[in-house]
């Protein structure tokens, strides 16, 4: 019976000193660690955005993209104007005042000149280091004859569709 009691106390014993050991381990302090892509930071996705592009007071086309930020929260929550109207409006802003930045010639867009320059332009514009990546989720770009062929085909899909729905309800 002492046996039992004697194994009993030292299984005890080895359970709290386990437990301790790993709860101090557990709550040891954390390095603090820079930003990077691992965590840290908030990500601030835009909804799409839509700018003309204007050449010669015309409009060639359009612009649409959809953007991702990364940003410390801490200095997010500090903005006395939300997040995404800074960021949106500073990226209006900075593809109206390069017109170097042309669309319709897709082969010479430099996408990390453009991340980097939209990146540095809000930076800039806070007046310290708000957003650290700018990430492309979708980039594309639509002429003008784009988007009047898309709406001829949507009007020929919905008059081809009527169509077939005036024969059903006629019973033929």
């Amino acid at each position: 019976m002492i046996k039992f009691v004697v194994a009993a106390v030292w299984i005890a014993a080895v359970t709290v000193g386990s437990v301790y050991y790993s709860f101090n381990l557990q709550q040891a302090p954390e390095e603090k660690v820079e930003p990077s892509f691992f965590g840290g930071l908030d990500y601030v996705t835009t909804g799409m955005l839509s700018v003309p592009l204007l050449k010669d007071k015309q409009v060639h086309g359009y612009f649409l993209a959809r953007l991702v930020y990364t940003a410390e929260p801490e200095k997010l929550k500090k903005l006395a104007v939300p997040a995404e109207a800074l960021l949106m409006d500073q990226v209006y802003s900075y593809l109206y005042a390069n017109p170097q930045i042309d669309f319709t010639q897709r082969a010479s867009i430099d996408l990390d000149t453009l991340r980097n320059g939209i990146r540095d332009s809000i930076n800039a514009r806070v007046g310290e280091e708000l957003v650290h990546e700018v990430l492309i989720e979708q980039l594309d770009f639509l002429t003008k004859e784009d988007i009047r062929n898309n709406s001829a085909r949507r009007r020929e899909v919905a008059s081809g569709a009527s169509a077939k729905e005036q024969k059903a309800a006629d019973g033929h």
